[in-house]
């Protein structure tokens, strides 16, 4: 991946990942990424700058080994498929603008989207917690569903537990009542339950809170590590709150040499590690038959709406999560494969474990097809695992389709949360430790779009006209980011649906991209670029 975009005036101040983020992502990062600039300035970022003054060509013409890049999006030279209710096949109405990006999923009961995408699960680790209400109140303006991750409750020193269950949680409150907040139908709110959550009582806890206002996640991996979630501490007394609550804290705060070497300021912090569920099984019977007990236990205390995660385990694990997840009606199954990113995953295990995301995916919709062809109704899909662009999520849907209803994003929609937040607390200082913003003023980077979240952000007028004009002093400029940047995918995404003639999301095929290496074909099972409707063109030539 390139450091430099000139086109787009896009520069990674790290190393870049294929997802065009940096390798390593910082929430004072002062710019500019495509994803930084694109929560500024929306749209605009879809096209190069300067326009006027340059012409723009692109440098790529082929691509080698088997990943997402390998994939090209297809075009139509005629034809409209989808098209939303009211619309006819005319010129004016094949419009990108008139693309219908709405999704649901859900078994029995359907959770409308207005975007086809979700946030990964933001849960323990202290950066998700310190920017939360931008990425909740941004998911919920936008339309799309936000995901509290493992663990919320059992770091929460406000939270109490008696004989081991949870009965005041103020933190998750905190972050459920956030979303619920600005929520108008479109989206959801999910949290996500570890082996320590469901010691916790934190199901019970929810249901008996709130009700059918959440969707309940269970957790069986993800593509970051493979093993549980870690968050970093580096105060001893709070290592010990958190041992005391039955976590594996490493190096062991308890420890006389530990608190000696940390007192001396060898050891300067202190890791807490989550378990691994399913210990004491040993075959794929046991665990089905272990998850069809839990989801009919859910069931029964009233969660009508349940997902799954998994992570970029091997075949076994991610045919039983298709299999199980189809065969108990769960709505949604996030399928997450290594090339994403997190907060606190031993870097080489994070570089070297589990399954690269597009062959994953590849196989899901592989298996989920077979699946279909028995006659069983198949789970509802999200891929996950390094995502960030209009064209990446264009991709993935196509490769899943018809079973992907959503595409899982973490650290993309985290930067503009980082971002407006840094340019309220430089904006107005006196909300700087509010909204834990990191600069003390405008970097250079930022001033030549303005002083002011009016000239800043792009999206600005966009939130107003929905919350109204007295209502912005309310929303964090963080949220009002997110916004920015969801508008600059989704446009993206209207565009190259339109350019494959497919003005819904259900119109979606794996017809609409090919493979531009024969390796890619092989492992994917998406055609040869040139052989992709040759046998039609053949038919012409020779008619």
């Amino acid at each position: 991946m390139q450091k430099n975009n000139d086109v787009l005036g896009a520069v990674n101040r790290g190393n870049p990942a294929p997802s065009g983020l940096c390798t390593l992502c910082r929430a004072d990062c002062q710019g500019k990424c495509e994803t930084w600039l694109s929560s500024l300035r929306g749209r605009k970022m879809l096209y190069p700058r300067d326009f006027g003054t340059i012409t723009a060509g692109s440098a790529v013409e082929t691509q080698t080994g088997v990943s997402y890049d390998a994939l090209r999006i297809n075009g139509y030279c005629y034809g409209a498929h989808g098209l939303p209710k009211g619309l006819s096949n005319s010129q004016d109405d094949c419009v990108f603008p008139n693309v219908n990006t709405e999704t649901s999923f859900g078994s029995k009961v359907q959770t409308k989207c207005r975007i086809p995408f979700m946030t990964g699960a933001l849960g323990s680790t202290f950066i998700a917690a310190k920017y939360w209400d931008s990425f909740a109140i941004g998911a919920a303006l936008a339309g799309f569903p936000i995901v509290i991750g493992e663990n919320v409750v059992g770091v929460d020193k406000t939270s109490t537990l008696e004989k081991g269950r949870i009965v005041k949680a103020p933190e998750l409150e905190r972050r459920i009542d956030a979303y619920l907040r600005y929520y108008d139908g479109y989206g959801a709110i999910i949290v996500q339950m570890n082996v320590e959550d469901t010691r916790n009582g934190v199901a019970e806890y929810l249901i008996n809170k709130y009700g059918d206002k959440v969707v309940l996640e269970l957790k069986w991996g993800q593509g970051a590590k493979n093993i549980g979630g870690e968050i970093q501490v580096t105060d001893l007394e709070y290592a010990l709150f958190l041992k005391a609550r039955g976590y594996v804290v490493d190096p062991d705060p308890s420890a006389a040499e530990v608190q000696a070497a940390f007192k001396a300021g060898a050891i300067k912090s202190f890791a807490r590690h989550s378990r691994i569920g399913y210990t004491s099984l040993d075959t794929p019977a046991q665990v089905c038959e272990d998850f069809r007990k839990s989801i009919s236990y859910l069931r029964g205390i009233g969660f009508k709406r349940i997902s799954l995660k998994t992570g970029s385990y091997g075949m076994e694990a991610l045919a039983m999560s298709i299999k199980l997840a189809s065969e108990t009606e769960l709505d949604l199954l996030t399928i997450d494969g290594s090339g994403g990113g997190t907060g606190m995953s031993p870097w080489n295990m994070m570089e070297s474990w589990g399954v690269p995301s597009i062959l994953l995916h590849a196989k899901a919709a592989e298996y989920a097809a077979i699946l279909a062809a028995r006659g069983q109704k198949v789970v509802d899909l999200s891929f996950a695992g390094g995502f960030a662009k209009e064209d990446q999520i264009f991709k993935a849907l196509a490769l899943g389709a018809p079973y992907t209803k959503l595409i899982c994003m973490g650290r993309a929609v985290m930067i503009p949360g980082f971002l407006g937040s840094n340019i309220e607390g430089a904006i107005n200082p006196a909300r700087k430790a509010a909204v834990c913003g990191n600069w003390e003023q405008l970097p250079a980077s930022l001033k030549e779009y303005g002083a002011s979240p009016e000239e800043i952000f792009a999206g600005y007028y966009d939130v107003e006209k929905k919350v109204g004009k007295s209502a912005m002093k309310d929303i964090p400029y963080g949220a009002i980011a997110i916004w920015t940047l969801t508008d600059k995918l989704v446009c993206g995404l209207q565009q190259l649906m339109a350019g494959a003639r497919k003005f819904s999301m259900s119109a979606i095929s794996r017809n609409d991209i090919f493979s531009i290496n024969r390796e890619t074909e092989k492992e994917t099972g998406i055609k040869f670029v040139t052989e992709v409707q040759n046998e039609s063109a053949l038919n012409i030539l020779n008619s």
